[in-house]
């Protein structure tokens, strides 16, 4: 029974999201409200109201860092896009383009794997699927195809948003956010393999096939992707990794492939001058020793010894608001910024309530130590194969929540627990949790709803979800099988 009532936070956000009449958010507050009294009367150990003080006051201290990567990453976005040429003139292909078919499956690729995760992890939110299907519209494809196609710009989405979702993770995890990372990138790249099948399958679907030879390169261009992208995020950590490693890769993949002339180099580079100069900007904020040391070095607050501390001049998501805020000023377009602010909270609030309300949640119940407590229940039914329901319920719940957001704030203090008890590696414990939260969204029905909208296709979700469906068994496969190989390599019983 007592297990029953210290479940009942999950539980109750579980059935809020599931019922599909209650956002994120809404939910977030239930389950805070329900954690509260669970919390206080249910606690293993003594938890008094000074305790809970200090639990909330945590939750809000991790809000409060992620909250400028989201905002700042959004209103950023939103001010150089209207520094932006026409589509028809930056983007658009050409009548040789459209009907050249090499052409179009290269721009097809382009679109789903490079520029839809760069815009994904510039600002988060679909975000990718707008870009994505903005660059592949022209093609003329069936709305059932967009979707996939939409949906596959979501297949880095731990580095999405400016990394604050790992960056979350990494707090109730207590491991270093690019340590995370890294270790994130094992199970990220195991389910490539499947992304990559599936873009496969629906290109020929969609009647743009293409040689033996072209899917090599293709493989080879994600290979090198991958490779970028675990350099950059060992070197920068995962905020700005993406962005630093994907803006070269697109600059490249661009000139190769569409051999562009004067005038089109530069109305590209015009178009995408405050990316280069803010990817510029926050990749010397980290690698350049003297530039880090002195932006440290002009203000830092750490009010727990366990927690990120903020450090506002090294921080992106206080240069991302900056740059929005240079742009409007070199610009002249205060009515711009204010009306684009107003934007980028219309877009970003309900993520940045739910940041805060699971936050909390998280730490109430970690400080209330239920979160330790079911854990080692579970341990000493389960022992060390107790890991192996991690992907069925992060990934399960990552679905229904549309973010990793939720799975890791209410399974991840457990999950730390686990490992510890088992002789596990956490970093690689809290990866496999972080993964299967955040990577199997992309079979979330609000992701897909954006997809419909965005390629014109209501009505066709369900058949859209038919054909994800051998994607979506062999990702948990792929993820379970992960978790047997972490369980297997815990200590002896």
């Amino acid at each position: 029974m007592t297990y029953l009532l210290w479940s009942l936070p999950a539980l109750t956000v579980i059935g809020a999201i599931a019922s599909g009449r209650l956002n994120t958010t809404a939910a977030a507050i239930l389950g805070l409200a329900v954690a509260l009294p669970v919390a206080l009367g249910t606690a293993p150990a003594p938890f008094s109201g000074g305790q809970l003080e200090l639990a909330l006051t945590r939750g809000l201290w991790i809000g409060g860092i992620i909250t400028p990567y989201i905002l700042g990453g959004l209103l950023f976005w939103h001010m150089a896009a209207q520094n932006r040429a026409p589509a028809g003139k930056a983007a658009g292909p050409g009548a040789a383009e459209l009907g050249d078919a090499l052409a179009r499956r290269r721009r097809l690729f382009f679109a789903c794997f490079l520029v839809g995760p760069f815009a994904e992890s510039a600002t988060g939110f679909g975000v990718g699927m707008l870009g994505t299907v903005l660059l592949i519209r022209p093609l003329n494809l069936q709305p059932r195809e967009t979707m996939v196609f939409a949906l596959l710009s979501q297949t880095l989405i731990p580095w999405g948003a400016m990394g604050s979702g790992t960056l979350l993770a990494s707090a109730y995890a207590r491991v270093p956010a690019s340590e995370l990372a890294l270790y994130s990138m094992v199970p990220v790249a195991l389910l490539m393999a499947i992304w990559m099948a599936l873009y496969w399958r629906t290109a020929a679907r969609a009647g743009l096939h293409a040689p033996a030879a072209e899917r090599l390169r293709e493989a080879a261009w994600m290979t090198a992707s991958l490779a970028a992208l675990t350099a950059a995020t060992a070197l920068l950590g995962p905020e700005t990794a993406l962005l630093s490693a994907y803006g070269p890769l697109i600059v490249l993949r661009f000139l190769l492939d569409r051999r562009p002339g004067r005038a089109q180099l530069r109305a590209a580079a015009r178009s995408a001058l405050p990316y280069i100069l803010m990817i510029a900007w926050l990749v010397a904020t980290r690698l350049l020793p003297g530039v880090n040391r002195g932006l440290s070095a002009l203000a830092a607050f750490s009010p727990f010894a366990d927690l990120p501390a903020w450090k506002p001049f090294l921080h992106a998501g206080s240069w991302l608001i900056a740059g929005a805020l240079a742009m409007a000023l070199l610009r002249r377009q205060p009515a711009v910024l204010a009306a684009q602010a107003r934007a980028a909270w219309t877009t970003g609030r309900h993520a940045v309530y739910s940041v805060f309300l699971f936050a909390m949640m998280a730490e109430v119940l970690a400080g209330a130590g239920i979160s330790q407590a079911f854990a080692d229940g579970l341990f000493s039914s389960l022992r060390d194969w107790t890991l192996l329901i991690t992907p069925v319920l992060a990934g399960a719940f990552g679905i229904l929540a549309n973010s990793g957001n939720a799975p890791n704030s209410l399974f991840m203090p457990s999950q730390l627990s686990l490992a510890l008890q088992a002789g596990l590696s956490v970093p690689a414990a809290a990866a496999l949790l972080h993964v299967s939260g955040t990577s199997l969204g992309i079979f979330s029905p609000v992701r897909m709803s954006i997809a419909a909208g965005l390629a014109h296709g209501r009505g066709q979700e369900r058949g859209v979800y038919v054909l994800l469906l051998p994607c979506a068994l062999a990702a948990f496969g792929v993820l379970l099988c992960l978790a047997l190989a972490l369980a297997l390599s815990g200590s002896p019983g």
